[in-house]
């Protein structure tokens, strides 16, 4: 992997062509080295990519769904042979460290599609209200503009179920993270899926996501990144009334009530700084604000000190995207809380930040109101169960969250009063089939499995 990666054609209508645009250069963020070259697409490119989605659709869309089940399946299979490829390119790329890469970045999106595959199988596209038929029918052409942080995974959450749906794509992948998408519509073309189904054009959100957004032929937009960039392509997609979903910006909180016992106490904390590093912390669900008993404050911060000094930056602990996110994760360091861990040695190349904990943290602050996406923690003391959900709710922000209760037959009734879209409780297991997405300033509409194919279907109803 020590040559240059250089992608000079896209993927659009079946075929590999010229993209028209200048070339960009990608960085390794690891080691701040040229990592690979890829094309750029043009406006005429991009419309091109347009029509021929639009072309296939109608082929698609009455292709029965068994057989999109099946191609979604060939896909899986295909990405499974080559994953260590995909683990290589996102490592490259992205500065994920190997086994995070693998983990992380190409077995979770595997399993997505595995399960967007059976819920495919079992999804009713028409069933009977009185004397009326209901059918759950395509939008159309689905623009799928995605980010940097999970180069594969926030691909597969877009595609597979708008694919599965009967829609056809224009892939739009993060300027920073582009090799992965390359590599991806090689196993695209391997699964067999029919020309113009799925096409790849790169360039900047600002020029090619936009156009793709204001594009009378374009039906929906899936969009993943921040929430002030996500508001620009809602007001944008409005122009000709199109449907858009957006999974945005978080500050999602981990909860420990009170009736928790010492060894849960202990495992909420090191899930919960795990959590919020994974990835050097550039995660969307990230638990960036972890809220314990005021009377546990200091079991919580030898805790989460000790945990925290296990993710040294360079091995376990991988850099972040660029020089520009480092300063903006390096402006969050404060003096108005209490830094309880130490000082890590840095690689002397590479995009990296001092993994921190802060404790005593204002609810109001700025490290507790805003998005760091960096290896950040922010404890914070509640004086009841009450206050702590209560806390967790003072946000803009409603992705996800954690719940942690040593009484299990209540844990629904508190979970029922966090205003996020997704509580994981006492560390259950992530679910490949669940829907994905927030309340509040955290977006709209839901990704993943049934709920993913029904965000880009139209209903009619059909009198009879």
């Amino acid at each position: 992997m020590s040559d240059l990666v250089r992608e000079p054609h896209l993927y659009v209508g079946g075929r590999w062509i010229a993209g028209g645009g200048d070339d960009c250069e990608v960085e390794n963020p690891a080691t701040e080295e040229p990592a690979g070259v890829v094309t750029q697409a043009s406006s005429a490119v991009v419309n091109l990519a347009v029509a021929s989605a639009n072309a296939a659709f109608d082929g698609w869309a009455t292709t029965p769904a068994t057989e999109r089940a099946a191609a979604l399946r060939r896909l899986h299979d295909v990405i499974t042979e080559r994953a260590d490829r995909f683990a290589e390119l996102i490592t490259l790329e992205q500065g994920s460290p190997p086994p995070v890469a693998r983990k992380l970045h190409v077995d979770t999106p595997l399993a997505v599609l595995a399960r967007t595959a059976d819920a495919l199988d079992e999804f009713e596209f028409r069933r009977e209200l009185g004397n009326s038929v209901i059918l759950r029918e395509p939008v159309g052409v689905v623009a799928a503009i995605t980010p940097w942080n999970l180069p594969l995974h926030q691909i597969i959450v877009k595609v597979a179920p708008a694919l599965a749906a009967g829609c056809t794509v224009v892939l739009k992948p993060a300027a920073l993270t582009p090799l992965t998408a390359f590599e991806l519509m090689r196993a695209f073309d391997a699964a067999g899926f029919p020309a113009g189904t799925i096409n790849l054009v790169t360039g900047s959100g600002r020029d090619v996501g936009d156009q793709l957004t204001r594009s009378a032929s374009v039906d929906h937009v899936s969009f993943t990144g921040s929430t002030p960039v996500g508001a620009q392509v809602a007001a944008a997609a409005a122009e000709t009334i199109k449907g858009v979903t957006l999974e945005l910006g978080g500050k999602s909180a981990s909860v420990v009530l009170s009736d928790v016992d010492d060894a849960l106490l202990a495992k909420a904390v090191k899930v919960t700084v795990a959590n919020c590093y994974l990835n050097g912390g550039q995660t969307c669900t990230a638990l960036s604000r972890l809220i314990v008993p005021a009377d546990r404050l200091q079991q919580v911060e030898e805790l989460a000190s000790a945990a925290s000094a296990k993710y040294v930056p360079g091995e376990r602990l991988g850099p972040l995207i660029s020089a520009g996110q480092r300063k903006e994760v390096e402006s969050f360091r404060t003096d108005e809380a209490r830094a309880i861990t130490g000082p890590a040695e840095l690689p002397e190349r590479g995009y990296y930040v001092q993994p921190t904990v802060y404790s005593g943290v204002d609810p109001d602050s700025r490290l507790a109101q805003e998005e760091v996406f960096g290896p950040v923690l922010a404890i914070l003391a509640a004086e009841s169960d009450d206050e702590a959900i209560s806390i967790a709710n003072n946000s803009r922000y409603g992705l996800g969250g954690a719940l942690w209760t040593g009484d299990p037959d209540h844990a629904l009734d508190h979970a029922a009063r966090i205003r996020t879209g997704q509580v994981d409780v006492n560390a259950a297991p992530f679910n490949p089939r669940a829907p994905f997405g927030g309340y509040k300033a955290s977006g709209v509409g839901r990704e993943i499995g049934d709920y993913g194919i029904e965000d880009v279907l139209e209903i009619k109803a059909v009198q009879l």
